[in-house]
């Protein structure tokens, strides 16, 4: 692939779920795409999937956004834009995770870090550093909260506080970044069907049991979302977008079984059969 002198849409978490998906969705409308995420295998096969979908240059680099902190992975990041020439005047952060479910007595505080460092550090610094072109290009920046960010439930206290971060950095980067042209979208789902509640679980068990007996959003739902808020003119700014699934009341509020809209569905289609 030779370098090239274009602008290209940055993703982080692009290893699966939100990121992959939206990856897909604006590689099929030809953007450029520079991909960052953790498992460097996945990442690969991202790639050329996305090169087959329309994308004309998709770069990728794997890390893990926990140490982005660490000036080695400041310098590859820096130096590998460089060397690509790689003007970014998109940025999706999509990268983030829960980790376990105890009361916060009972808490592991390597968990607290993890997501700490993921969710806040690791958004505020990747951020940062793409900020220089964004500002130049008048980009736009969508960041990935949640419901989580504007409501608390028992045993969630830690991740729910980097979410409502997440909401406090979209809002307070909106403000900062006034007259540049800039804009700042925080996107925040209810439950969506990816790997969140596997990283958070541990297993595969306690993970489909979450989205047992109800239709769930899946990360295709809110890519969709994404791309709609990029899509909108430069002088509209869609500044937040909570997004349910329909069985999804509330957080803690979930229908399932014969009024969820998943068995709903199934028994429209039997009567009409």
């Amino acid at each position: 692939m030779k370098n090239v002198e274009s602008l290209f849409v940055a993703i982080t978490g692009a290893t699966s779920g939100i990121g992959e998906a939206t990856a897909y969705q604006l590689a099929a409308s030809g953007k450029n795409l520079f991909l960052m995420g953790r498992r460097k295998k996945n990442i690969q096969l991202i790639q050329k999937k996305c090169e087959k979908l329309g994308s004309t240059h998709v770069f990728i680099l794997d890390f893990d956004l926990q140490s982005i902190s660490t000036p080695k992975i400041q310098k590859t990041i820096k130096d590998y834009l460089k060397k690509n020439k790689i003007e970014v005047n998109v940025l999706v952060n999509s990268a983030g995770l829960a980790k376990g479910t105890e009361l916060l007595q009972d808490a592991k505080p390597s968990d607290w870090d993890q997501m700490i460092d993921t969710n806040v550090k690791g958004l505020l610094q990747i951020t940062q550093l793409f900020l220089p072109s964004i500002i130049r290009h008048s980009g736009h920046i969508v960041n990935l909260g949640s419901v989580a960010g504007r409501l608390v439930y028992e045993g969630g206290a830690v991740y729910c506080a980097t979410k409502f971060a997440v909401r406090a950095i979209s809002e307070g980067l909106r403000m900062d970044l006034k007259g540049t042209g800039v804009r700042v979208t925080n996107i925040e789902p209810g439950m969506v069907n990816t790997e969140f509640s596997l990283v958070r679980l541990g297993t595969k068990e306690k993970a489909d049991a979450v989205y047992a007996d109800m239709a769930p959003l899946s990360a295709k739902d809110i890519a969709e979302s994404i791309c709609w808020s990029l899509s909108q003119p430069k002088h509209v700014n869609v500044q937040e977008l909570v997004i349910y699934p329909t069985d999804q009341a509330s957080v803690g509020q979930v229908v399932r079984g014969e009024k969820s809209v998943l068995n709903k569905n199934k028994n429209k289609i039997l009567k009409n059969k």
